[in-house]
């Protein structure tokens, strides 16, 4: 028996390589593990100043989730959640991601694992990567103290850049343009 027919399919990935597979679930706690196109990425888990900033986008965030009064409502948002979008499928750990309420399925937070459409902040990857656009993914969001937010639109013909802010501006950016957001507070420590 050759070495290939040797290694059998993991039932949650027949589509993927073992070998990649086995390195996602193996991967130590200390890295993110994701897999992209079929390979096996490992990045260091992010630093506090990223996981600060992160904490502090989330909170922001919260009329949309948790809306008091008039605030706007209609989404689902988790921090890292795991999710395997496209029929191979890709698996990715974004900083945040978020779901139109109405889109949520029943038990949808039950579930270990995420397939449903979503909104990314802080692909992996540049979000031209073709995953995104064939998993219905709608936006994405680019926040990195060197480049303070970048926001990306789907669109059939690829990834369209609809905002590009400095650290100190004040933003309503799509799909969250209802709330104003601080981008000199994500990163003050």
């Amino acid at each position: 028996m050759s070495g290939d027919a040797a290694r059998s399919l993991h039932p949650r990935f027949p589509k993927l390589d073992p070998a990649v597979v086995q390195g996602y679930l193996d991967a130590p706690e200390t890295v993110v593990a994701e897999i992209v196109d079929g390979e096996l990425s490992l990045m260091p888990r992010p630093r506090p100043r990223h996981a600060h900033a992160a904490t502090r986008l989330a909170g922001e965030f919260r009329p949309f989730g948790n809306p008091r009064g008039d605030e706007p409502g209609g989404w689902v948002l988790l921090i890292e959640p795991e999710l395997e979008l496209g029929a191979k499928p890709d698996v990715l750990i974004p900083d945040l991601a978020g779901w139109r309420r109405e889109r949520v399925p029943p038990g949808f937070l039950q579930g270990a694992r995420l397939g449903v459409r979503c909104s990314l902040r802080r692909p992996p990857l540049r979000p031209q990567a073709p995953r995104s656009t064939s998993a219905g993914v709608g936006h994405a969001w680019l926040l990195d103290p060197a480049r303070p937010l970048e926001v990306f639109r789907r669109t059939p013909e690829g990834w369209l850049l609809v905002g590009d802010h400095d650290g100190a501006d004040v933003v309503r950016a799509e799909p969250f343009a209802a709330v104003a957001l601080d981008l000199s507070m994500l990163w003050v420590e």
